[in-house]
């Protein structure tokens, strides 16, 4: 699946294809295997700091040692706090920005929402909401941006 495919249809993250900063389509199935920690980001919000540094120090913990991939997804919906260029937010994340709550939002993110929703419902409710998938591909948990990284270790831990 690409572009605007029918996310309710899919069975996996593995069923999608994101584009990278450059804009190249990257298959989900290139991390089939890995615990994955997928993240709606921005560089200008006030969660920024603690998230991303607690964001390196899970992927220095695990992403060698237990294979576990952090897949950061710049959002500018929220307060206009992710307005930079491909090559601006390059600095921060390793994703092209994306829409999550929107008639625009990628597939992908349609599909975490519908298969672990939050107390809002489909909705993410601001930057740095946090989903946790297996190895086979199942969005497992989500958590909400006021969760710090570190605190997901024993959550990605039954996981690997």
């Amino acid at each position: 699946m690409s572009g605007n495919e029918d996310y309710k249809s899919a069975k996996s993250v593995y069923d999608f294809t994101v584009n990278d900063i450059k804009g190249q389509p990257v298959s989900m199935e290139k991390y089939k295997g890995h615990v994955l920690l997928i993240v709606n980001v921005a560089s200008k919000c006030g969660l920024t700091e603690n998230n991303y540094k607690q964001l390196n120090e899970l992927h220095d913990k695990y992403a060698e040692s237990k294979g576990l991939r952090i897949l950061a997804f710049p959002c500018n919906q929220f307060n206009g706090q992710e307005p930079g260029s491909p090559e601006e937010i390059c600095s921060f994340a390793a994703r092209k920005s994306i829409d999550v709550n929107t008639d625009t939002t990628h597939p992908l993110w349609k599909y975490l929402k519908k298969e672990q929703g939050g107390t809002l419902g489909n909705f993410i409710k601001w930057n740095f909401t946090k989903f946790i998938v297996n190895k086979e591909g199942k969005v497992v948990e989500r958590h909400g941006p006021n969760t710090d990284p570190m605190d997901l270790a024993v959550h990605l831990e039954k996981y690997f």
